[in-house]
């Protein structure tokens, strides 16, 4: 890998030099040589003086290919434009993929899209009026206008000669999708099936009349479950009039799973964790009011052991292992978060799931505290010369991880019950949260045998 990377390096090295000493053949043919997503790479390591270079080599429709593969959120799109002949920008974004244009719209002023919009031809302007629309978090938001469709009563062979017309405008041609007069989808063809079968069948006959779909408003969570479970290349976005609105691709699903994740792995490390274009004020605003938040938390773990403080000043020995109880079962609670929201995406909050969950990390946080703390008992004990304190430390050890375990699966089984995002529930907060329970054991336990240590 680090060898490919290597050579493209050396590839963007001799393309900018080609560039900046204005060799516009070579440039030319060795930069349309490149993939697609590596002539975006390129691009987004260029300065402002080659980009306007590139503009005047390249066509609108071959810059339009290259921004295709970014992401929205790694330009500024705005600024990019700008650089643009007005319509030349038009051209370059009419010459994109519906759903990656849109992508790239949303983040403009209304101003701004009209003005691009109103130089494309009226069929395709209406078509991105409508996509961005949507929601950008659901199906409507993620799908595509550039599929094939065909009508039920075409055979194969003018199918065929209709799939060889448009095939160059769709995202994809592995699935076309059959509707009716009215516009219904009503079935599915895949390609393979096209070309296996005589040139005078009906598509009526020969397609998958089951025909899995999403509706435009579904969360895109729900959309990219449906292509993990069916392992699609792309699923038709329905109306809840069931007429065909377009189709999501698996390439945007890759990046609602990649998204998902890193708002998941934020909620649970309670922080942005794509913060690194902020700055440092930015990144320390957004971080502030969970620490804020939990110094509250931690103030009553602190009051609390302050409660306890006669029975510190009996047996200072207590103090030593606090952190030790605390700090194991605040890793357990976290593992045991981390694991239930993990659960909880997959299961779609069954109830028979949620109690198998609830049951088995009880089980298993009984299991680790039981190990956890006959091991600690026996290395105090043999440490301090007295097993009734290391009995004690082992005792609290098992209940404050038990608790944790249970804390760690509990919570977010209930916040996912009342409609939040278990992953709110995040790793910070249970580690909190099992300090001021792990204190109240340990102190309550280590309370009923205070004799066998007392001075100690």
């Amino acid at each position: 890998m680090q060898e490919l990377q290597n050579q493209i390096n050396l590839q963007f090295h001799k393309l900018r030099k080609l560039l900046d000493e204005q060799h516009s053949k070579q440039f030319r043919k060795r930069f349309l040589d490149m993939h697609f997503y590596e002539q975006g790479q390129f691009f987004l390591t260029l300065n402002h003086e080659q980009r306007l270079q590139l503009y005047q080599i390249m066509a609108p429709d071959e810059v339009g290919d290259m921004f295709d593969t970014l992401e929205d959120d790694q330009i500024d799109m705005s600024k990019i434009l700008a650089e643009l002949d007005l319509k030349y920008a038009s051209d370059v974004l009419n010459s994109m993929y519906d759903d990656n244009a849109a992508d790239f719209l949303e983040h403009l002023d209304k101003s701004e899209v009209d003005r691009y919009l109103a130089l494309m031809p009226r069929a395709d302007a209406n078509q991105l009026r409508g996509l961005l629309h949507y929601d950008t978090q659901t199906a409507g938001g993620l799908m595509t206008t550039d599929y094939v469709v065909m009508r039920q009563d075409l055979n194969v062979k003018e199918a065929l000669d209709l799939l060889r017309k448009f095939a160059h405008t769709a995202e994809t041609i592995y699935y076309l999708y059959v509707i009716d007069d009215d516009n219904d989808l009503v079935g599915t063809l895949s390609l393979r099936e096209l070309f296996t079968h005589n040139e005078k069948a009906i598509l009526s006959t020969i397609m998958t009349s089951n025909v899995i779909s999403v509706f435009v408003d579904d969360d895109q969570e729900a959309v990219a479950q449906v292509f993990r479970d069916y392992q699609f290349v792309a699923l038709p976005v329905v109306d809840h009039a069931h007429k065909l609105m377009g189709i999501v691709t698996v390439d945007d699903v890759i990046e609602v799973i990649d998204d998902e994740a890193q708002d998941d792995y934020s909620k649970l490390a309670g922080v942005d964790v794509d913060e690194s274009k902020s700055t440092p004020l930015k990144a320390a605003s957004s971080r502030l009011p969970w620490l804020i938040t939990l110094l509250f938390l931690g103030m009553i773990t602190a009051t609390l052991i302050a409660h306890f403080e006669d029975l510190l000043s009996q047996a200072s020995i207590l103090a030593v292992f606090i952190s030790l109880i605390t700090g194991t079962a605040g890793n357990a609670g976290t593992q045991s978060l981390a694991v239930a929201v993990r659960r909880l995406s997959l299961t779609n909050n069954k109830p028979q799931h949620l109690w198998g969950l609830l049951l088995k990390e009880l089980v298993t946080g009984l299991v680790i505290g039981l190990i956890t703390g006959m091991t600690i008992m026996i290395v105090v004990g043999i440490w301090k010369h007295n097993f009734v304190l290391g009995a004690v430390i082992g005792l609290a050890m098992m209940a404050a991880i038990t608790v944790a375990n249970l804390a760690g699966s509990l919570i977010p089984m209930l916040m996912a019950k009342i409609g939040f995002d278990p992953a709110v529930a995040s790793g910070p907060f249970i580690s909190t949260l099992s300090d001021l329970t792990s204190v109240l054991i340990y102190f309550n336990i280590a309370s009923l045998f205070m004799g066998f240590f007392k001075g100690m």
